[in-house]
């Protein structure tokens, strides 16, 4: 089948390459001339393992191009995989989605399937397919396929994913969706595929991300609890985990969740349910733990110490968790801007994401490729994302570089008894 994918990000890049992988031709079209350049020499704009392999092993399957006009003319399926990012009340903004949209209803000279990957308000997709086939020629059927993408395990997540999820309203679009990912519900992959109505299937994916940054507020909440009564926040999710009505998964305790996904479908399915005149509180009381529990860290080190000014500080990882380079809503920024303000000295190190905080940040902090040096001479450290290098570090040095080996350790990177033994004063989340 022959596919366009608008949008080479996260999603779009990760969907593109893995429809080429199970049999389809793919076009994948951005507007960004340099990222186009440097697919097409089969370099991967963003770190995703496996993601590098897979694009070079399908490099004749795969066209990378700036043309929507001639690609929205020659492919009969559309997939929209544009951003949809948050707007200053919180609302989801829609304004990329529409502009592909009047872009492949100018360009398309046949019927056409378009399938809205990105995250959008329910009953979205219904008004796009009305705004679509308003005085056109043309017949465009919008599907809804919401992707389930964990960052750092993409490739996995989309080839051996938990389930599929297609809405349609019409007998065509939802027997071509069904033979397109036919080749995922067989083996050896055998993903579960689930047909619906668009409304359902945009459900899904917010409540599903909604649920999972509730989870997570919870055990922060539960770890919060655990400080102020000697609980170990450790031995309460393990025990936890073991009952199959709650799970294991999502039960880390730490300094909140960040990325693209759950701070953003928090607060759009939040402001989403205020305008239907529903007030959503469980998400609601989710949104203002996570805001709280980014500084759980810069308050302990300010009870500690009488000022922050000229405090040598530094930061162990950028991202807002580790396999992936990005750094959107990552709690490393709340920290970095708060100490920044308190006038101290900010070192940073992250295995992968240096020059995109570089990028943001200049020459307002200093920037490390490795941990001894950024530790080195170092009043505290803030641990702000589990990367195995972090988790794996000598203890010993801490104690052999810093200037005082006082570690906050915002992800619970380390066993307690080896941090004892270390002489390291070491405060963690709810243990």
């Amino acid at each position: 089948m022959k596919i366009a994918v608008t949008g080479t990000g996260y999603v779009g890049l990760v969907t593109a390459v893995c429809l080429a992988k199970i049999g389809h031709k793919v076009t994948c079209i951005d507007i960004d001339d340099e990222k186009i350049e440097t697919l097409k020499e089969l370099k991967c704009p963003i770190y995703e393992e496996g993601l590098q392999e897979l694009m070079q092993e399908h490099q004749n399957d795969i066209i990378y191009t700036t043309d929507y006009k001639k690609s929205y003319k020659e492919n009969d399926v559309i997939f929209v995989c544009v951003g949809t990012p948050e707007r200053e009340d919180g609302t989801a903004n829609l304004n990329y989605i529409y502009k592909v949209c009047d872009e492949i209803k100018e360009y398309s000279k046949s019927d056409k399937v378009i399938v809205i990957k990105s995250t959008v308000p329910i009953g979205t997709n219904k008004e796009i397919q009305k705004y679509m086939n308003k005085d056109s020629d043309t017949t465009f059927n919008i599907v809804s396929n919401p992707e389930f993408l964990s960052q750092g395990t993409a490739v996995k997540d989309t080839l051996n994913a938990s389930r599929i999820v297609v809405g349609t309203n019409d007998k065509n679009s939802k027997k071509i969706m069904e033979e397109l990912y036919k080749p995922l519900t067989k083996p050896p992959y055998n993903v579960p595929y689930l047909s619906m109505s668009r409304e359902s299937a945009e459900m899904v994916k917010y409540a599903s991300n909604n649920f999972l940054a509730l989870k997570i507020s919870y055990i922060n909440e539960i770890a919060n609890i655990c400080e102020k009564t000697g609980a170990n926040i450790d031995d309460v999710a393990l025990s936890m985990g073991y009952d199959q009505r709650i799970g294991k998964q999502f039960l880390k305790a730490g300094i909140g969740y960040g990325g693209s996904c759950f701070p953003k479908d928090t607060k759009a399915l939040y402001h989403f349910c205020k305008d239907l005149g529903y007030k959503l509180q469980t998400i609601e009381a989710a949104i203002d733990i996570n805001i709280l529990q980014r500084q759980k860290l810069i308050e302990q080190a300010k009870k500690d110490f009488e000022s922050l000014e000229n405090k040598k500080v530094a930061i162990l990882g950028l991202t807002f968790k580790p396999g992936t380079d990005d750094l959107r809503e990552s709690p490393a920024f709340d920290n970095v801007d708060i100490l920044l303000d308190y006038n101290a000295i900010v070192n940073v190190y992250d295995p992968v994401a240096i020059d995109k905080f570089k990028a943001i940040y200049k020459n307002k902090v200093n920037y490390y490729h490795d941990i001894d040096n950024t530790i080195k001479d170092c009043d505290f450290v803030f641990i702000m994302t589990e990367w195995q290098e972090i988790v794996g570090y000598d203890l010993n040095k801490y104690k052999e570089l810093m200037k005082t080996p006082i570690i906050y350790d915002g992800r619970n990177c380390y066993d307690l008894e080896k941090i004892k033994e270390a002489g390291i004063k070491y405060y963690s989340i709810g243990r």
